[in-house]
């Protein structure tokens, strides 16, 4: 009988303590998972991509005035978490910089960019740290005379075709691109040809349309293979349409090379030497993997290419746009610029690049500007692995969007934070001590962190400059009686947020040299 108790006992053990205790370990497994922060409820299967159309900087801003500062949405497969408060950005941008390193890519960018051959959309790693390495130290660097030649020369056109308007009305939105797009293709390319630089920028535009387009693939993948839309075939003619325009530049230069350090040298030929510097470390360790993987191709040529133009051309002459409003809409801040000007470099000549440092005013209205009107309004990260964020659950290859904007007119950390005011980065103004370097999280601009802007420098050097000549060399007044409170301040959302309704203001000269 005692081995039949033996066998009743073990049938109990097996068909109820087992069940019970995996189940009660289940349940505090479950229990102990962490929850996904608050956010609009999703639908079966597409989540909540009905929403995309609100996915704007102002759209995730409202978000967060009613999930708090991190928000959760789902949509289709893919989990986003939009981060609206400094504090959150510090922790993905500084205390977790590593795992949030990475930046997702759309099948159109994937694709485009010659499978992440550029360093945008790189994924963190040896790679992306050669990539890095090419554009702070070669490409963006002050030692490149000619990029930062290029901006003096160019601005120096915009003065000069204002002038020669003799008066008239000036559509500086359309001026202002012109201005960055010349200076990123002198830079780029060493060539201010205009027949080449209308074909690249139809080549930009229809990049900028794909990358913008919604594409089920990115958010459904099982139905990607389809390709619903058609969209593929324009992928295909893009990158067909760009590989015959920069395969003829890198020809001419392979054909008449320069020393990458010389005078007139541009971005290309920084590029190809560092290819041929690449290939060379590549010969001598044939058997490191690690050296075949960082050496530099054609695609990389011209996914860096593209990259420069993006973020060069329309991020700085949106800018450059915004800061020239505000200070027409505010003419109290736009005396106190001018007056300054006036002081320092005096009404007989133009501001020369060694003034800008002596100009806090002009400065500080840069940097209101860029508060209110960052070049790039959401930053795009992707997560590495599992991770938690302030107590929530955030799965390896979410989608994290960090609303610049909105943080840099988050009420609780700004005072009067949606009014421009200059003097509050003033010395004794209450942000006299940020900066956009990227260590304060209230004011991000150009990023922080491995993902921060590397041709920070540049840009900004670019927009002080035209912001001192245009507003040192002209005064300005809106067309047709307009009053500066009546000025449209409204924007629209892209790669960057530009002003909906172009700037358009009439000059007068306010110097007494002639402008050329």
């Amino acid at each position: 009988m005692e081995w039949l108790e033996e066998v009743t006992s073990m049938r109990f053990v097996v068909c109820v303590v087992v069940p019970v205790t995996l189940l009660l370990a289940a349940s505090t497994r479950w229990r102990r998972k962490l929850p996904f922060p608050p956010g609009p409820t999703p639908l079966p299967i597409v989540g909540n991509m009905l929403m995309m159309g609100q996915l704007t900087h102002r759209g995730l801003a409202k978000l967060s005035e009613r999930f708090g500062g991190l928000c959760h949405l789902r949509l289709g497969f893919v989990h986003v978490f939009a981060v609206s408060t400094s504090e959150i950005a510090r922790q993905v941008l500084q205390v977790q910089d590593a795992v949030f390193s990475n930046r997702f890519a759309t099948i159109a960018i994937t694709y485009l960019t010659y499978d992440r051959a550029d360093m945008a959309f790189a994924h963190y790693g040896p790679f992306w740290r050669q990539m890095r390495k090419l554009c702070v130290m070669k490409l963006f660097s002050k030692k490149r005379a000619v990029s930062w030649a290029s901006v003096r020369e160019e601005v120096d056109a915009a003065v000069r075709a204002v002038t020669d308007g003799a008066g008239a009305a000036v559509n500086l939105g359309e001026l202002m691109f012109n201005l960055t797009k010349n200076i990123t293709f002198r830079a780029a390319f060493g060539t201010q040809s205009h027949e080449n630089q209308e074909e690249f920028i139809a080549i930009l535009q229809e990049f900028s349309l794909l990358f913008g387009a919604f594409n089920i693939g990115d958010f459904i993948p099982w139905v990607s293979w389809m390709d619903l839309q058609g969209i593929n075939k324009r992928f295909k003619v893009a990158r067909e349409a760009l590989d015959g325009f920069i395969d003829k530049i890198i020809e001419e230069h392979m054909a008449n090379p320069k020393e990458a350090d010389a005078e007139d040298s541009d971005m290309v030929d920084e590029m190809l030497a560092f290819f041929e510097e690449s290939r060379d470390r590549t010969k001598e360790n044939e058997a490191d993997e690690l050296q075949r993987t960082l050496r530099l191709t054609r695609n990389n040529i011209k996914a860096i290419i593209m990259d420069v133009m993006f973020g060069g051309t329309e991020t700085v002459a949106s800018a450059i746009e915004w800061a020239m409003a505000e200070l027409m809409k505010n003419p109290e801040d736009m005396r106190r610029v001018q007056e300054e000007l006036a002081s320092v470099v005096g009404l007989h000549r133009k501001v020369r690049e060694s003034d800008l440092d002596k100009l806090p005013h002009l400065k500080c209205a840069v940097k209101e500007t860029l508060r209110l009107h960052p070049p790039i309004p959401i930053l795009l990260h992707e997560t590495a692995e599992d991770c938690q964020l302030t107590g929530y659950a955030v799965p390896a290859r979410s989608r994290i969007m960090i609303n610049v904007w909105a943080i840099g007119r988050d009420k609780s950390a700004w005072e009067d934070a949606e009014v421009f005011r200059p003097s509050r980065f003033a010395p004794g103004g209450e942000a006299a001590a940020l900066d956009f370097k990227g260590g304060c999280f209230e004011f991000l601009p150009f990023g922080s962190g491995r993902r921060s802007c590397p041709g920070m420098q540049l840009g900004l050097h670019a927009l002080e400059l035209a912001v001192a000549q245009l507003t040192h060399c002209f005064s300005w007044e809106l067309p047709d009686g307009m009053k500066p409170g009546e000025l449209d301040m409204g924007d629209m959302f892209g790669l960057t947020a530009p002003r909906a309704v172009r700037l358009v203001a009439v000059p007068t000269p306010r110097l007494t040299c002639p402008l050329y």
